[in-house]
């Protein structure tokens, strides 16, 4: 049982798909992975727009409220042998407070592993790890291995290519600015991400930080969202006004390659390399990332 959209993809990767019994209402990747059982969904109303978001998340985890359900009829009958689980953020997934509770409470003796990686590299190493516990480590070294392959190609490729100053908006009302393992996914892609927090939380930043910023080049990477609504947000935070004068504002699809830590990552770093070294790296593929405008100078 995955209790997360990455977790899922790193078992469908390992060819253990068929072994895979529920999912979280999230889990999007590979398509046949919404075949499943949903045994998490989000306990947040519909429609909601992102300063709306905020503002019930917020309440909630400062009240120490749920933000997920947990189906227990789902735990029960699905009897699974392992769960993968979080416990990185409050936000992203079921808390594992919860999951160990619903499982002492059921009599349940799965075995609860926990993916906490906050750096590219922990990612990639997370994918053993999974691949371990499934009994599937054959596997799981090749995808580790072609994973690191791709980086080291993507360093050849961008070797002394100027490292453009990013800005990655990882949420767009209030801004929370890049954490954890994008800083590294752009490093790798040849930029260099500004008002980051490499392997820590994302952070909330003013307006006038985000304006200030020293960045060429802005991603609009909204935790949640492909790339269709990172578009149509992107557009908005233009309009605003209150973005680097003269940078480049790029949406980009940030469930399937910036946020999720997962195998796709790795094509998120390609994608950050050919938005900013295209001479090098190629012309981004627009399905993965679209021009929003330049902001004005």
């Amino acid at each position: 049982m995955s209790l997360l959209p990455s977790a899922t993809e790193i078992v469908f990767a390992l060819g253990c798909g068929d072994d895979l019994v529920g999912v979280t209402f999230e889990c999007d990747h590979p398509p046949e992975a919404r075949d499943r059982r949903v045994v998490s969904t989000s306990t947040l109303p519909e429609g909601l727009s992102p300063a709306e978001i905020d503002v019930v998340v917020s309440a909630r985890v400062a009240a120490g409220e749920d933000l997920y359900h947990l189906d227990a009829g789902a735990l029960a009958d699905l009897q699974a042998d392992v769960v993968l689980t979080q416990d990185l953020c409050a936000v992203c997934a079921v808390d594992l407070d919860r999951v160990d509770d619903a499982l002492e409470y059921l009599g349940c003796t799965a075995e609860v592993v926990t993916l906490d990686p906050s750096t590219l590299d922990q990612v990639v190493a997370s994918i053993a790890t999974v691949g371990t516990v499934l009994g599937a480590e054959a596997r799981a070294d090749e995808i580790v291995t072609s994973l690191r392959a791709r980086l080291d190609a993507l360093a050849r490729v961008l070797a002394g290519a100027r490292a453009r100053p990013v800005l990655v908006l990882e949420w767009t009302d209030p801004p929370f600015t890049a954490g954890h393992w994008v800083p590294d996914v752009v490093a790798a892609g040849g930029g260099r991400a500004v008002l980051a927090h490499g392997g820590a939380d994302s952070r909330r930043a003013s307006w006038d930080d985000v304006a200030g910023a020293a960045a060429e080049i802005v991603l609009v990477a909204p935790c949640g969202y492909h790339l269709d609504r990172a578009s149509e947000l992107a557009e908005q935070v233009v309009a605003r006004g209150s973005l680097p004068a003269g940078a480049e504002v790029w949406a980009v699809d940030a469930d399937s390659h910036f946020v999720r830590p997962g195998p796709r990552l790795v094509d998120g770093a390609e994608v950050v390399a050919r938005i900013l070294h295209p001479d090098r790296a190629g012309v981004v593929d627009p399905a993965h990332a679209r021009l929003v405008g330049d902001v004005p100078s």
